[in-house]
């Protein structure tokens, strides 16, 4: 346990400068959070992430700080926003700021604050929105998997479902898969959640990252088990004369559950490596100074050493036999050859 983690005052001024140079970028991430539902998860990423870092401010040990290499980060940081304002792009801007704040880190506290702070950095960038040209890539390839996987799957429940592209065709009716129903929103969503369960879990790093390389699947399958649901209902319901109202809240229902149907998976997941994967524990050396010791044990004390006559006689030295317990007229010897008592 090291010197608990304390603000300093130059510190606090820092961030206080650095927090009215990014307040521009803070209100347009702001509104990013509050009107795509994508990244509404970004209001919670700046307190938790300080919640991460007071969990970890007793490991703080005090050190030379690193002032080169985080004026070094600071410049970057900087060119990055120069490029952000300059294309306008959010991902940028929000980069520089989590960036920003690394250069901070280095420079009043050196490797020892980066070591105990680097979880709370990582995880800021969950607030972060991806670049336009990935969420379309990602968005793409996801649309594809899913209805590949939904059309397989109510293929095996027993409904004559094909693929068109991104359409799938049971019957007469037809369901397509757009861009919302990708899962990409769940994906950002549920990898931020995974993240964070993992730094708060006092595990081993190799339960660690069976956790977090489990987003992808348990993502895709919560998408695809409320793709298909819908579909189902779609086909169960195409006679009926509240197709449309009972449909649309469906979608929508399912939309809302797909979180606690993920979190369902996960907390599965954790209980079947809780059962499969045995952390050895490992054996501490002893300390004195820590380690139990019964009260009932007395304490052992030191007795100053009292003299002991030897009577000397032609055969040896004898020492008393009340006193050592020795044979009279016998040497008292220890064990090595040529020692005796001399009196």
């Amino acid at each position: 346990m090291g010197s608990p983690l304390r603000p300093s005052f130059v510190g606090v001024l820092a961030l206080s400068v650095l927090g009215w140079a990014y307040w521009p970028t803070t209100l347009n991430l702001w509104e990013k959070w509050a009107s795509d539902p994508q990244y509404s998860h970004g209001m919670l990423v700046p307190f938790f992430a300080l919640f991460l870092l007071y969990r970890r401010k007793d490991f703080y040990q005090p050190a030379q700080p690193w002032p080169i290499l985080g004026l070094g980060l600071l410049g970057l940081a900087l060119a990055l926003r120069g490029a952000g304002a300059l294309i306008a792009n959010l991902t940028l801007d929000g980069l520089s700021l989590v960036l920003s704040i690394t250069a901070l880190t280095f420079i009043f506290g050196g490797f020892a604050l980066f070591r105990v702070a680097w979880p709370s950095l990582f995880f800021l960038l969950f607030m972060v929105p991806l670049p336009y040209s990935a969420e379309r890539l990602l968005g793409a390839q996801l649309q594809q998997i899913a209805t590949l996987a939904c059309t397989f799957l109510l293929q095996c429940l027993g409904q004559p479902a094909i693929s068109e592209g991104n359409l799938i065709l049971i019957e007469d009716v037809r369901l397509g898969v757009v861009e919302a129903c990708s899962g990409l929103r769940m994906l950002v969503t549920f990898a931020a959640f995974c993240f964070g369960a993992a730094f708060l879990m006092e595990r081993h790093w190799v339960f660690k990252l069976i956790v977090i390389l489990s987003i992808v699947p348990i993502a895709l399958i919560t998408n695809i088990l409320r793709i298909t649901a819908t579909g189902l209902a779609h086909v169960y319901l195409k006679e009926s004369a509240a197709r449309e109202k009972v449909t649309d809240f469906l979608h929508d229902f399912n939309g809302w559950m797909m979180m606690p149907v993920g979190l369902a998976l996960l907390l599965a997941e954790l209980w079947l490596l809780t059962r499969l994967i045995i952390e050895k524990k490992r054996d501490l050396p002893f300390n004195p100074t820590t380690s139990y010791v019964p009260q009932s044990v007395p304490k052992l004390q030191s007795v100053p050493a009292k003299p002991i006559r030897v009577r000397v006689s032609a055969k040896g030295a004898v020492p008393p036999p009340t006193a050592m317990g020795a044979i009279p007229n016998q040497p008292l010897t220890s064990g090595r050859e040529g020692f005796t008592w001399r009196g």
